[in-house]
């Protein structure tokens, strides 16, 4: 690692090899990954080898990003579009990071093996294909002819205004969000510092980008979460610290609550202990009266 005149710290691939064959890595990597962990160490070093911006990164905020895509079972293949490992320039600690990044098609892998979903999708919507809006439902009422001569050649000429994501479970609960085009960059202004920079992924790849945060949204909201549906969530978009904790340095709007409900639960049950029995019994009545 080296320190530039302007104080911004430097890596290079040297700095994350030297991380990845130390003893203390490997101890650790064989405690999370178990029998994972030479093949991790494999992929991950040829990941960084390949990609002269990892090489930049902190090393150890490298690490524990591949290993949380590893811990969901989600390669870091760019080709597949499951999760990704991005770069961040963080200018107020004059660093360079690593984001774990979950693609929209590693959310509907992580539906999809839950077993609770008979029905997961996101895809564009195009000008004109808008007939209205069901005020109770919240759905959007689409047009009825799609004929396969306008799904093969007119539909790509059209200009995108929307995504419309849906979810059915097994039990019948359905769920669609529709948001314009105008309401994802809205957000993305909100809780992506680097939205503007031109190397963001909102520029890079704004269809992959645009769908997962109407799907995000519509699965953090509506669906039932499984313990890795849960995880992805809370650390997508986030550098991932050696002790589980995470930082959104991209979202200056986001933060992590988990933490915090955890020690209210905490100060809750102490306070709850401390009632007696009588004192327990009404809170409960109170509670299921409310």
């Amino acid at each position: 690692m080296q320190n530039t005149n302007t104080g911004i710290q430097v890596y290079s691939l040297k700095d994350f090899n030297g991380m990845i064959r130390s003893e203390r890595t490997d101890s650790y990597l064989k405690d999370v990954l178990s029998g994972r962990a030479d093949s991790f160490k494999a992929n991950i070093t040829a990941l960084v080898s390949n990609n002269v911006a990892l090489q930049s990164c902190e090393p150890h905020s490298t690490l524990f990003a591949a290993i949380k895509a590893t811990v969901l079972d989600l390669p870091l293949d760019s080709n597949l579009g499951f999760a990704y490992v991005i770069p961040y320039k963080d200018n107020k600690k004059n660093d360079t990071v690593a984001q774990f990044q979950i693609g929209y098609k590693g959310f509907i892998q992580l539906a999809i093996r839950s077993g609770q979903f008979s029905k997961i999708n996101v895809i564009e919507i195009k000008d004109g294909e808008i007939e209205g809006f069901d005020l109770m439902s919240g759905d959007i009422i689409l047009k009825k002819d799609f004929s396969p001569e306008y799904i093969q050649k007119e539909r790509c000429k059209l200009q995108t205004v929307g995504y419309y994501a849906y979810f059915k479970l097994v039990n019948g609960f359905e769920k669609s969000v529709y948001w314009s085009i105008e309401k994802i960059i809205e957000h993305a202004k909100k809780y992506s510092k680097s939205y503007n920079s031109f190397n963001s992924v909102y520029k890079t790849n704004p269809n992959e980008m645009y769908a997962k945060t109407v799907l995000k949204n519509l699965l953090s909201k509506w669906a039932p979460l499984s313990i890795q549906m849960s995880d992805a969530i809370r650390y997508d978009q986030a550098v991932i610290k050696e002790n589980g904790g995470v930082e959104y340095v991209d979202s200056p709007n986001f933060s992590d609550t988990s933490a915090d409900n955890d020690k209210v639960a905490d100060l809750l049950n102490t306070a709850f202990e401390n009632l007696t029995p009588e004192q327990q019994q009404q809170a409960i009545s109170e509670l299921e009266s409310n």
